[in-house]
């Protein structure tokens, strides 16, 4: 199929699919005249990118990581012995990322709270570098 098929049964744009091309996460065939034909494969592929983009992984994990994953109804399998401690890692990253991000929203609610009460309820404009 071409790409303009492949955008309706992934929904992804051909901007993304081009770019998962460049980071190797897609490789679809190429006709003489330079344009791509995807496979039935490459449409559950994709599934799999959009999924472990979904979990969080940045894309140069998940060139390491779509070999080893499999489809297990609506979810994804393991089949590397070696995937899971790497995924953990991954799911380390993710929690200290969600600590860090938690611990600047409390600094953020502090310093709303000290803030004038009837202050605007959203900043406008960006703060001049005075």
């Amino acid at each position: 199929m071409r790409i303009g098929e492949m955008v309706r049964r992934t929904g992804v744009s051909e901007r993304l699919l081009r770019y998962y091309e460049e980071q190797g996460l897609l490789a679809p065939m190429r006709l003489p005249s330079g344009y791509r034909v995807y496979s039935d494969a490459d449409v559950n592929t994709v599934r799999r990118i959009r999924t472990l983009l979904a979990a969080g992984l940045p894309t140069a994990t998940i060139v390491q990581v779509l070999p080893c994953v499999r489809d297990d109804g609506p979810n994804l399998a393991p089949v590397c012995s070696d995937l899971v401690a790497h995924l953990r890692k991954e799911r380390e990253r993710i929690t200290q990322a969600i600590k860090d991000l938690q611990a600047s929203q409390g600094i953020l609610d502090a310093v709303i709270a000290a803030g004038p009460a009837d202050a605007a309820p959203a900043i406008q404009q960006p703060m001049s570098k005075a």
